[in-house]
């Protein structure tokens, strides 16, 4: 039985680049399938003698279609991972005003704006079926690079995976998180003089943030729910949960108690990794 990533998501979100990661990864791509052709690429990389062990098939115009073949290709033994890349419209705008390419639904809407929110609806439902959503607005090739290989690098491990990303409130919520949580009641080193220009990865803005009576029943009690929780994701069949933790401005308290929480689960035995979107943005 042959392990198969169908790389979908909105046009403009990444598609080709992470076809070009898993290329990098030894991984058998195949770019812009036609959904009908699914179910028989894969069955002929599966027949004893093809070689092919691993394939990641980029999904093409018809992908909204392609659910019904996933669930038959499960049934059928098959590990099948689906991996969404999304992006907020502003984004997918400007990628398309740099590269003056037509967006697939051009000729069913009145211009590119109604182009990419058609396509956003129609995909609505992949996306919520998806078992890793990556959000590449504020990602850039490298970026992309880093995250796929965090989760694929150990492909073909049953162990759930989680991903802890601190954000900031002021700069939106991040598209690709299954949970989120706000911590902006907890203590504001921002208004601490000699704290403000340092982030959630100094000692001194995590003791400040973390050794607090209020911070210390939060995390207990977070902790103690995802614990209860993460099983529950892993026995209906995710691989993945991404777990947002979000402040004001995604430099300090959220940094702080990501990394924290980050490290409890390691210390469990969670395969975790940790992100900081707006670490680095100021303000």
């Amino acid at each position: 039985m042959a392990s198969v990533v169908l790389i979908t998501g909105l046009s403009g979100a990444g598609r080709s680049g992470a076809a070009a990661v898993f290329e990098d990864l030894g991984w058998y791509v195949v770019d812009n399938l036609p959904t009908s052709l699914v179910p028989t690429i894969v069955e002929l990389a599966s027949k004893p003698g093809g070689g092919i062990e691993k394939l990641a098939l980029v999904s093409g115009r018809q992908h909204a279609d392609v659910l019904p073949h996933v669930g038959a290709m499960r049934a059928a033994g098959h590990d099948v991972t689906v991996l969404f890349l999304g992006a907020s419209t502003p984004v997918l705008v400007k990628r398309y005003d740099a590269t003056r390419r037509k967006h697939p639904l051009a000729d069913e809407a009145a211009g590119l704006l109604e182009s990419i929110e058609l396509e956003r609806e129609r995909l609505s439902g992949l996306r919520d079926a998806a078992d890793l959503v990556i959000d590449t607005s504020d990602l850039n090739v490298h970026q992309l690079k880093e995250k796929l290989l965090a989760s694929f690098e150990t492909s073909g491990s049953s162990q759930l995976q989680v991903a802890v990303e601190s954000f900031g409130f002021k700069h939106g919520l991040p598209l690709d998180a299954d949970i989120v949580m706000d911590v902006r009641f907890l203590p504001n080193p921002h208004w601490e003089e000699d704290l403000r220009p340092l982030t959630g990865h100094d000692p001194a803005v995590r003791d400040y943030v973390l050794e607090t009576s209020v911070a210390a029943s939060f995390i207990d009690h977070l902790d103690a729910l995802l614990s209860d929780v993460l099983p529950a994701y892993q026995a209906e069949g995710r691989s993945y949960l991404t777990v947002a933790i979000g402040c004001t401005g995604g430099r300090h308290r959220s940094v702080a108690v990501a990394e924290e929480m980050a490290r409890r689960f390691r210390e469990r035995g969670v395969a975790v990794r940790t992100s900081h979107r707006d670490v680095s943005a100021g303000g």
